[in-house]
């Protein structure tokens, strides 16, 4: 039995989340919200919250027990990109790419034995 939480459109370019989900790929969910809590990036807040919400949907939707819970898949994909233009020099434009994140956390219960 596995559940999911998944944040859409999240103002935080993939590949910054994707080093924030790298640390705590495979590890107990209590070993990971402590790790998300001292690490110091801009993505580990919502990387914790959505893994809150993938053991509080463990918890409540299949009643599991939140102490057997491991983070079994975490990833991350790139979602829609905001396109701006900044002005430059000379009259010219430069193009502004403001990225986007699916944020997906996969918990299931650890095996006994």
């Amino acid at each position: 039995m596995q559940a999911k939480a998944i944040a859409k459109s999240v103002r935080i370019a993939p590949r910054k989340v994707r080093l924030v989900v790298d640390l705590i790929r495979g590890k107990n969910v209590g070993e990971a919200i402590a790790i998300l809590r001292h690490t110091q990036r801009g993505a580990s807040p919502v990387v914790e919250k959505v893994l809150k919400s993938a053991v509080a949907n463990a918890e409540h939707n299949y009643e599991m027990d939140t102490d057997n819970l491991v983070i079994s898949e975490a990833f991350v994909n790139e979602g829609a990109t905001l396109k701006r233009f900044r002005p430059r020099a000379q009259g010219r434009a430069s193009k502004i790419n403001k990225r986007t994140s699916h944020i997906t956390v996969v918990v299931t219960e650890k095996k006994e034995g």
